[in-house]
């Protein structure tokens, strides 16, 4: 039998190196989809805060329950059963194309942020399919400014974009490197 010529052990390399990174995105997206809906499973079942009351956390941190009926920052409320459903299909819409891309990526820096974006994604897509609205309750103020209420699942998102753009900077800096 003949020994594996060195292009079919890069080739071989290269498929272990994308398994690699297509384990850790999706871990990342279970990790982050779990822990965003065990605080919300636990802020809602426990009573920890209910509408319009405050739980003072740190000065600078409190725990405040939002009912989110639009996207980021409370942009574009949808009240209506129509308007749910369509932030709902762009949401789906979203995770399945950043999914495709997060299992062909070509960084373990890609993959990971967009295992956060994903991840961030499905959890705020649950909590609009199952109450119509997506749950916020982290309220970060201090020196008179004040942040608008988000939850993990926004950090992730976050998170996930900005380390999308690192990613890129790094690629195109490495790239022109190259060419220099």
């Amino acid at each position: 039998m003949p020994s594996a010529t060195r292009p079919e052990m890069a080739d071989t390399a290269d498929q272990d190196q994308l398994r690699r990174r297509r384990v850790i995105g999706i871990a990342i997206v279970l990790v982050g989809l779990i822990a965003d809906q065990a605080s919300k499973l636990w802020i809602l079942g426990n009573n920890v805060v209910t509408s319009g009351e405050r739980l003072v956390i740190t000065p600078f941190m409190d725990f405040v329950l939002v009912w989110n009926r639009g996207i980021s920052y409370g942009l574009f409320q949808q009240d209506s059963a129509t308007g749910r459903w369509t932030l709902l299909g762009i949401t789906v819409l979203a995770v399945l194309l950043l999914g495709r891309w997060m299992l062909k990526s070509h960084s373990t820096l890609a993959a990971v942020a967009l295992g956060l974006v994903v991840g961030g994604a499905i959890g705020n897509g649950i909590d609009r399919f199952v109450h119509g609205a997506v749950v916020d309750f982290v309220h970060l103020h201090a020196f008179g400014h004040s942040w608008y209420v988000f939850n993990l699942a926004d950090t992730w998102i976050v998170a996930g974009v900005a380390l999308l753009l690192y990613d890129s900077l790094k690629s195109s800096h490495r790239d022109a490197a190259k060419d220099v």
